[in-house]
C-alpha cells in the first residue's frame, strides 16, 4: 500500500515570515516592475491606435523640447515654424518621454472645442495648479459640474446686465483722467512720464470690485488692497530660478510636484489666501443686505448675487460653499489679469503707432459724448477694430493643453504627412494623449491671416478682404482663438471688450470687452501717447500670474509713457 503525500498549507505567520525574508526591496521591486508593465502596455496601445505624426526631434533627453518653448520669448513662433515645416498638426517630444500633439488646423480645432470639458478635459497638472491656487471653480470643473456652474453664472454677463455697468467702467477711466490731468498740468514741459501698467492694475481692480462684487477696492482713490500687494509681487518676481524652471517641467509628469513649497509656488498660496479672505468677506457683507432685503432683486442678477442665490439647497443650480468661494477667486484673478493686460498692451500698440491713435482719437471726437453700451457695440467701427486687432496679436493666454478622455478621431481641412510617410486627412487620437492647441500662434499664423499677420493693422477689420479665407474657418468670436470656443468660451468676453473700448483696446474674459472699450475712448479721447524713448523702444514679454509687457530693461512690469493733453 502506497503512502499517501499530504501536502501542507504554512500557517498565515509562516507565509508573513517568508514574504520578510524575501526583503522589502525586493517587494518594492515587484511593484515598480508592474506599474512599468503597466506603462509599457499603455504606450504600445498608444503607439499603434494613435496616428504617428512627425515633428520636431527631442532637444533633451529629459525634456524633449519644453524647455525650448519656456525659454523662448516667442514660443508662437516655434509653434508656426513647425506648422510650416510639418504641417497643420503635428507631434513634440516632452517631458520624460511624453508626446503632445499640435493642432494648428481650423477643422481640428473645430472639432477639438466641441468636444472639450467631455472628451477633452484639463490635464492633471492643470487640476493640481488650478485646485491649489484658486479652487474648484469654473476653470478646474469638468463636464457636468463645468456645465451647471457655468449656467448659474451665465446672466451675470447677459447683455442687460453688463449694459447697466458701463457707467461703472466710465467712473474708473475717469478717475484715472482725473489723475493724469493734475500730473501733466504740473509738469513744467507740458507732459509727464506716467507708468501705466500701474494704473490699468488700478482701473481694473476697481472696476471688477465694484461690477462684479459691489464692492470699491478704491485703488484710483489710493486706498491700500492687500490683493494688490500679492498681485504686484508677482510682477517683481522675474528671475526664475533653474530650480524652479525644473520643478515646473517636471511637473508635466509628476503633478504632485506642483504642491511641493517653491517661491513661486508659495506666491500662489499666498494669492489664494489672500483672495479667500478678500471673497469671504464680501460674501459675509453681501449675504447680511440680502437678509435684510437691500436690493434684492438686482442683487440677484449681479455675480455675488447669483452666488448667494446658488448656495441654497433648493436652487436649481446649487454650488457648495467651496464651489462659490472658488467662483469668487477666479472671477477676481481672471478678470484682474485679462483686463490690466490688455489695456496696456492696447496703449503701448497705439503709442507705437500714432496713425492709428490719430484715427482713433477722431472718431471718437466726431462721435462726441461718451457712447452708450450699444453705441459701443454698433457705432464705433474703429474702436471695435483697435480692440479686435490687440487681442488679436496679445492674447492673455498663448497657448492651453487637453488629456483626451476618450478614443476620438480629429477631421483635417488639408491632409498631413505620417511619420510612415503616407497622407491622412484625419488623427486617430487614443485615451491619454496630450492635445496643445497654440493659439497665439494661430491668431499670428502668416498661413492663416496672410503675410502682414504679425503688424498691427486695425484696418484689416474693416475691409472686405481684411481677413483671408482660412483665418474666416477658424470658429471663436471674430475668428480668434483669444477667448477659446465651445463648452469654455470666455463668459466675459462682451465685458472685457466693452471696458477696453472705454479706454481705447480690447479683450477676452468676464466681460473684458466692454471694460477694455470703455476706458479707451476715454483715454484716447483726452490724451496723446507715446513711447517714453520713441516708437522703437524694445518691448519684452515678462513673467506675472499670466505674461505681461514690459518695456526692456525696467525693473518688474513697466510701462513708462510719455503722456501730455490732448489739445
Amino acid at each position: 500500500m502506497k503512502a499517501v503525500s499530504i501536502i501542507s498549507v504554512p500557517p498565515p505567520s509562516s507565509l508573513w515570515t517568508t514574504i520578510r525574508s524575501v526583503g522589502a526591496f525586493n517587494v518594492g521591486c515587484s511593484f515598480v516592475a508592474l506599474w512599468a508593465l503597466v506603462k509599457v502596455l499603455k504606450a504600445l496601445r498608444w503607439r499603434l491606435k494613435t496616428t504617428q505624426l512627425r515633428g520636431p526631434p527631442r532637444t533633451s533627453f529629459i525634456y524633449g523640447v519644453s524647455r525650448d518653448l519656456a525659454s523662448s520669448k516667442d514660443s508662437g513662433g516655434m509653434y508656426e515654424r513647425w506648422a510650416t515645416e510639418y504641417g497643420v498638426a503635428y507631434m513634440i517630444p516632452g517631458v520624460l518621454g511624453r508626446t503632445r500633439i499640435v493642432l494648428c488646423d481650423p477643422r481640428a480645432i473645430g472639432h477639438f472645442y466641441a468636444r472639450e470639458t467631455w472628451t477633452y478635459v484639463q490635464t492633471p497638472l492643470s487640476l493640481a495648479f488650478l485646485e491649489t491656487s484658486i479652487g474648484k471653480g469654473l476653470l478646474w470643473s469638468q463636464g457636468e459640474a463645468h456645465r451647471r456652474q457655468r449656467k448659474a453664472l451665465t446672466p451675470a454677463f447677459s447683455n442687460a446686465a453688463i449694459r447697466k455697468l458701463t457707467s461703472v467702467f466710465y467712473d474708473s477711466a475717469y478717475k484715472a483722467k482725473g489723475a493724469w490731468d493734475t500730473a501733466v498740468e504740473s509738469s513744467k514741459d507740458g507732459d509727464t512720464i506716467i507708468e501705466v501698467q500701474n494704473w490699468m492694475n488700478h482701473i481694473s481692480l476697481d472696476t471688477i470690485g465694484i461690477a462684479g462684487f459691489s464692492h470699491d477696492f478704491g485703488s484710483l482713490d489710493g486706498k491700500h488692497a492687500s490683493v494688490t500687494d500679492v498681485f504686484d509681487t508677482f510682477g517683481a518676481n522675474q528671475q526664475a530660478s533653474a530650480v524652479n524652471e525644473i520643478f515646473i517641467l517636471l511637473a508635466s509628469a509628476f503633478p504632485i510636484i506642483i504642491k511641493m513649497p517653491t517661491k513661486r509656488t508659495n506666491l500662489f498660496k499666498k494669492l489664494s489666501v489672500t483672495m479667500e479672505k478678500i471673497s469671504n468677506d464680501l460674501l459675509i457683507r453681501s449675504r447680511r443686505e440680502k437678509d435684510a432685503n437691500m436690493n434684492e432683486r438686482d442683487e440677484e442678477k449681479s455675480i455675488i448675487g447669483l452666488l448667494i442665490k446658488s448656495e441654497g439647497q433648493d436652487a436649481e443650480l446649487h454650488m457648495s460653499e467651496e464651489e462659490v468661494m472658488a467662483q469668487m477667486k477666479v472671477l477676481l484673478l481672471a478678470g484682474y489679469e485679462t483686463t490690466s493686460i490688455s489695456l496696456t498692451w492696447a496703449l503701448i500698440e497705439l503709442s507705437r503707432h500714432a496713425d492709428v491713435q490719430t484715427n482713433l482719437r477722431e472718431e471718437l471726437l466726431v462721435f462726441g459724448a461718451d457712447p452708450t453700451y450699444d453705441q459701443l457695440k454698433a457705432s464705433l467701427p474703429y474702436l471695435d477694430a483697435v480692440v479686435h486687432e490687440i487681442l488679436r496679436l496679445h492674447p492673455p493666454v498663448g497657448e492651453f493643453t487637453r488629456l483626451a478622455a476618450a478614443d476620438d478621431v480629429i477631421p483635417l481641412s488639408e491632409p498631413v504627412r505620417t511619420e510612415s510617410g503616407e497622407m491622412t486627412n484625419s488623427i486617430s487620437i487614443t485615451k491619454g494623449t496630450l492635445i496643445t492647441i497654440p493659439g497665439a500662434a494661430i491668431n499670428r499664423s502668416s498661413a492663416i491671416w496672410g503675410p502682414d499677420a504679425k503688424e498691427f493693422k486695425p484696418d484689416r477689420w474693416l475691409v472686405e478682404d481684411g481677413i483671408s479665407g482660412k483665418a474666416k474657418e477658424v470658429q471663436g468670436h471674430r475668428h480668434l482663438l483669444t477667448f477659446v470656443d465651445g463648452p469654455r468660451t470666455c463668459l466675459g468676453k462682451d465685458f472685457a471688450i466693452t471696458e477696453f473700448k472705454a479706454s481705447g483696446s480690447n479683450q477676452p474674459v468676464w466681460t473684458l470687452f466692454t471694460a477694455i472699450q470703455t476706458v479707451l475712448s476715454v483715454l484716447v479721447k483726452n490724451f496723446v501717447f507715446e513711447m517714453r524713448d520713441g516708437p522703437d523702444t524694445p518691448v519684452e514679454v515678462a513673467r506675472g500670474i499670466l505674461p505681461r509687457p514690459r518695456v526692456v530693461g525696467e525693473d518688474g512690469i513697466g510701462v513708462p509713457l510719455r503722456v501730455r493733453q490732448y489739445e
